[in-house]
């Protein structure tokens, strides 16, 4: 390129900036710098045009993360802007968590010209390619190169346009020269209306056409694991087959779902009357062991539904058959024998019963033998909260889009939470690697690029990682955010491991406590004052339903009290009274 050709650095960005919105950017999350400014400027005139919304965030990894989230709610590209140095390192789990789950999130890096490599300049480094593998593309644009086609290349990776590639993040690493502010006498323009950038009416059934009598009939069961969507339900409807379904794959919902139902398959194991044949995955289950094994049985022939390219696995790594059309699924699936699907449903109604019995005692053993129970949205009403109820409770109550953080949250929801008849919020989770940073962040974005009420349940772990994205600067919008966290003082899901056999055993002390529960003493009352967040404790069931149901406005934080000193027993006598209950049925 001559010199005549070279664009100043407000030039540059502003190209870059136009390409993006014309490639579907509606919202960009900028993290402030100074060499990042050009692109900042650009992005505040597009802003002012109405063309675009800014999110403005101290934290690298929290604005990576609300991009991660506006991405994943608004099913277009998101964008985050950093200044060089070790800005762009703080994006590195985010682009991480987006490459395992398809998410088009764009990174814009900003970096200094060449001619200050590697000469010790301040906040210079290696940025190209920082993020190995972890992106679908990278592109270094040198000071004063027009980047339009390395946008718009960047755009198609982000997007899944590219052959043979599924969506994911994306790299512009954007290299400026000073000056790096507009001309003197330059000014936004006019400010301009903002259109509506996205709207989601929310998660909706379909029906496929009943299964073909000429299909052969086999006990097969369709899994529905994270990101599956409505058409798993679908099949499973329309084949006669039962639907397990992990609360991400917004499928747990219709005629054929079965809640606990990872508590049942020891009960459909290869020694039962009704042994599993067959299973049909839509999407990725990741939430149990038992459904692991399942899945790892090379007496058990299995298909998964992929009719587009996947990030979170490589061809031939997994047992699964893949099959692109739901017709060559058909053949594999056949359709279930009456019989069948009613074992599961009377199975799946004794143990969400029995399970319900548990939890409205309170988790005592006494309410391990049933007794009345009204459902899971009053599960635990009377006694103290525990993780299965609360998440019992949220998911009962949940409206317009919900979001599970990683560890014993999502677990609790898959384990006690009661499929609807008709889907009733759409449910995020990053599943991609299922890391318990970003949550917060990634909830605020879904909340923004929604525009729809959003809860958000997870742990106090989980929330503590995060606590620094509840700070919104002055002048940012405020989503309407439900955080509920269930705080019982460190991390409660090594109890539920192998770690807590270990503590049990007594010959490591303090040990696992320390190490695995890494208890603490957080005032999450003075944290939320802190950011200026309304905050609200429970203790009971009851008190987390009331504090559900209340309307609204802004964000807000419900702290659920509770103890996981009696998590492992509980779930213990959980195991054993589901194991009671549909013992009964199946042997009648």
């Amino acid at each position: 390129m001559t010199s005549q050709d070279s664009l100043t650095s407000l030039a540059a960005a502003r190209t870059a900036v136009a390409a993006l919105l014309d490639g579907g950017v509606r919202h960009v999350v900028v993290a402030p710098g100074s060499r990042s400014a050009p692109v900042a400027y650009a992005l505040a005139e597009a802003e002012a045009a109405g063309r675009v919304r800014l999110h403005v965030r101290i934290d690298e990894r929290s604005a990576g993360f609300t991009a991660l989230g506006l991405a994943l709610s608004t099913g277009s590209p998101a964008a985050v802007l950093t200044t060089s140095g070790t800005a762009v390192g703080n994006l590195l789990p985010a682009v991480m968590e987006a490459n395992h789950a398809a998410v088009p999130l764009v990174v814009m890096s900003a970096d200094r010209p060449a001619e200050l490599q590697g000469t010790g300049a301040n906040q210079t480094t290696i940025q190209l390619d920082l993020f190995g593998d972890h992106v679908r593309f990278a592109a270094n644009v040198p000071a004063g190169d027009h980047p339009e086609r390395a946008v718009q290349t960047a755009l198609y990776a982000a997007t899944g346009a590219l052959e043979d590639t599924p969506p994911g993040p994306v790299q512009l690493n954007l290299a400026f020269r000073e000056p790096l502010v507009p001309e003197a006498g330059e000014a936004l323009p006019p400010q301009a209306g903002h259109g509506v950038f996205h709207y989601d009416a929310g998660p909706l059934a379909f029906d496929l056409p009943p299964a073909a009598a000429a299909l052969p009939e086999r006990r097969t069961v369709v899994l529905a694991g994270h990101d599956a969507g409505p058409v798993a339900e679908a099949f499973a409807r329309a084949h006669g087959l039962p639907l397990l379904a992990e609360p991400s794959s917004n499928a747990r919902f219709g005629p054929n779902a079965v809640g606990p139902y990872r508590l049942l398959l020891e009960h459909f194991g290869p020694d039962s009357a009704l042994p599993i044949e067959r299973v049909v995955l839509f999407g990725r289950a990741t939430l149990s062991r038992p459904v692991a094994t399942l899945l790892a049985r090379e007496d058990v022939a299995s298909a998964i539904y992929q009719p587009v390219p996947v990030a979170w696995y490589e061809a031939g790594r997994r047992r699964e058959t893949p099959f692109e059309t739901l017709a060559e699924l058909a053949e594999f699936a056949g359709r279930g024998p009456a019989e069948w699907l009613d074992a599961w449903l009377l199975a799946g109604a004794a143990a969400q019963h029995a399970l319900d019995g548990v939890l409205a005692s309170g988790g005592s053993a006494s309410g391990a033998s049933g007794g009345s129970a009204s459902g899971a949205s009053d599960a635990g009403a009377s006694g103290a909260a525990t993780g299965p109820a609360a998440g019992a409770a949220v998911w009962a109550h949940a409206r317009g889009q919900l979001v599970l953080g990683s560890s014993n949250g999502i677990r609790d929801v898959d384990l006690a939470g009661q499929p609807a008849p008709e889907p009733v919020a759409t449910v995020y989770a990053n599943r991609g690697l299922a890391g318990i940073d970003g949550t917060i962040a990634t909830a605020t974005g879904i909340a923004l690029g929604g525009g729809r009420e959003t809860t958000l349940f997870l742990g106090d772990v989980t929330f503590l990682h995060d606590a620094g994205s509840l700070l919104l600067g002055a002048g940012e919008a405020v989503p309407d955010l439900r955080i509920v966290v269930l705080n019982d003082a460190g991390g409660g899901i090594f109890g539920l491991l192998e770690h807590g056999a270990v503590e049990d055993g007594g010959g490591y002390g303090t040990a696992v406590e320390r190490l695995f529960g890494t208890p603490h003493s957080v005032d999450i009352a003075a944290l939320a004052a802190a950011y200026g967040v309304g905050h609200r404790a429970v203790s009971t069931t009851a008190e987390l339903a009331a504090a559900l149901k209340s309307p609204l406005k802004g964000r807000s934080i419900v702290e659920v009290r509770t103890d996981r000193a009696g998590l492992r027993p509980l779930h213990a006598r959980i195991k054993k009274a589901v194991a009671d209950a549909v013992a009964g049925v199946l042997a009648s």
